[in-house]
């Protein structure tokens, strides 16, 4: 992957002052991590939108601040709800001699012969994998071919994804990936016989997150 370097200013501003740096053009983020002290920092944000834009998170970019390089990884991008421009990002900084624990998004291809012509559904049971790697070698995503599950009840497992050279997967080898389960029609007969239950509603917390007051 080509290196990605971004020019940075540390930045003094904080609260409800930030604005104002937004409206003359500039991004506020911060930086931190292992042995790195988190720095407010600013970036230009025509060019952060144009470079980040197409950026995972967990993408490896390069921050150049005082004079000095630091590898760091996209950990979070917060977005204008209504625009969808930028407002903050978040950047671990990280050793390129250290092995690091991320997640990498499963990206699924291809098209199932047993949704096509067996009326089969495919169920997604994973949508990221953890792993372990140095941070050059960290993937932006894993792809995942279906086009092998021909047949009711085929499925992948962790297992049988790619990973690339140097990259570990800290899942379990047994944990389904996707599945194929039976048509649409059939459930719904089965529905019919035993009687639908009333559908369940699952709340989940947001996870704690520590941002900078805006």
């Amino acid at each position: 992957m080509e290196k990605v370097v971004l020019k940075a200013t540390r930045r003094n501003v904080t609260g409800k002052k930030v604005g104002a740096l937004r409206r003359a053009g500039q991004l506020p983020a911060v930086m931190y991590g292992h042995h790195f002290d988190p720095t407010p920092i600013t970036l230009d944000l025509h060019e952060a939108t144009k470079v980040l834009g197409g950026l995972k998170p967990s993408a490896l970019v390069t921050i150049e601040l005082d004079g000095a390089q630091h590898a760091a990884l996209i950990r979070e991008k917060q977005r204008d709800f209504i625009k969808g421009t930028l407002l903050h990002v978040d950047f671990q900084v990280v050793s390129l001699t250290e092995k690091i624990r991320a997640d990498v998004s499963l990206e699924f291809v291809g098209e199932a012969p047993a949704v096509r012509d067996f009326n089969g559904v495919l169920i997604t049971n994973l949508e990221e994998v953890k792993v372990s790697c140095l941070p050059q070698d960290l993937p932006e995503k894993i792809v995942v071919d279906i086009s092998g599950l021909a047949r009711i009840g085929d499925a992948i497992y962790v297992r049988d994804l790619a990973f690339p050279p140097n990259v570990e997967c800290l899942e379990d080898p047994d944990e389904v990936v996707a599945v194929i389960t039976g048509g649409a029609e059939e459930e719904v007969a089965e529905g019919e016989e035993v009687g639908l239950a009333e559908p369940e509603v699952i709340e989940r917390g947001k996870k704690e997150e520590e941002v900078e007051e805006e």
